[in-house]
């Protein structure tokens, strides 16, 4: 790997996947939205793995898209270099995905942290998808996630304007989860992951699939959905094992199985 650094013990069944190109402010070339694919490919087959985070660094999470490889292509270049396909693997990845933000995270990498399933960002953070002052719009979810996470209203004026918001606008508007000094946001996306990842990882990717769902679905087959979910966890190990630790009054210790 050239653009990532991957740490598959980062913490007990936490990976971290940090962004480095530095002098470029972490922006997404294809090699390395390449890289994060196949990465997250291999760590979804992981078992030691339960909860994966990306960051980037303290200056920027991802400024953006390397627009250096993009300017002179034309329609059909861009079509048959199929770059959305690595966001599609990043959508299906079974296990929850934190983001780890600080500084900026524009454009792709605006649309990089909403794939994510949570984040976790630094004070100094901005979040923007500025693509319309470079003559083009969003491209990877950029209009349809930030419109679900903060409304038509406003999802339109920083999509149309370029505008970022703050790390605070962006937790008030709940496309963020939280909020905490830049020295500590690393270590507080750590702390997010490690709750998740003691609890039972199939409840936990059968959970996330039925959250994702209810963007896609009406009501009714979510619902559905849902339900067929939580009786499938009826046949797991860890079903048995938490529902007997519940009545012991101990602690469970899920095994993923």
């Amino acid at each position: 790997m050239e653009f990532i650094k991957v740490n598959k013990a980062y913490a007990k069944h936490i990976a971290l996947i940090q962004l480095n190109r530095p002098k470029e402010l972490n922006a997404l070339n294809l090699q390395l939205m390449g890289e994060i694919r196949d990465c997250l490919k291999e760590l979804d087959q992981d078992d030691e793995v339960r909860v994966i985070i990306i960051s980037g660094d303290e200056r920027a999470f991802a400024a953006g898209a390397d627009i250096k490889q993009m300017a002179g292509k034309s329609t059909i270049d861009m079509w048959k270099v199929d770059q959305f396909s690595t966001w599609d693997q990043i959508n299906k990845t079974r296990k929850p995905i934190i983001a780890a933000v600080s500084g900026f995270a524009l454009g792709g990498g605006c649309e990089l942290a909403m794939t994510c399933d949570m984040i976790v960002a630094s004070e100094t953070a901005q979040f923007g998808q500025p693509e319309i002052k470079i003559g083009v719009m969003p491209g990877a979810g950029g209009t349809q996630r930030l419109t679900k996470a903060l409304g038509k209203a406003k999802a339109m004026e920083l999509v149309l304007t370029g505008k970022f918001i703050s790390a605070e606008e962006a937790l008030g508007y709940g496309l963020i989860n939280k909020v905490v000094p830049v020295e500590v946001y690393l270590k507080e996306a750590v702390s997010l992951a490690s709750e998740i990842a003691a609890m039972s990882p199939i409840a936990v990717q059968m959970a996330k699939e039925a959250v994702k769902r209810s963007f896609e679905v009406p009501l009714e087959e979510g619902l559905h959905f849902e339900r067929k979910n939580f009786y499938m966890l009826f046949s797991s190990e860890d079903q048995k094992e938490g529902m007997n630790a519940f009545v012991e009054k101990r602690k469970p210790d899920f095994k993923g199985k």
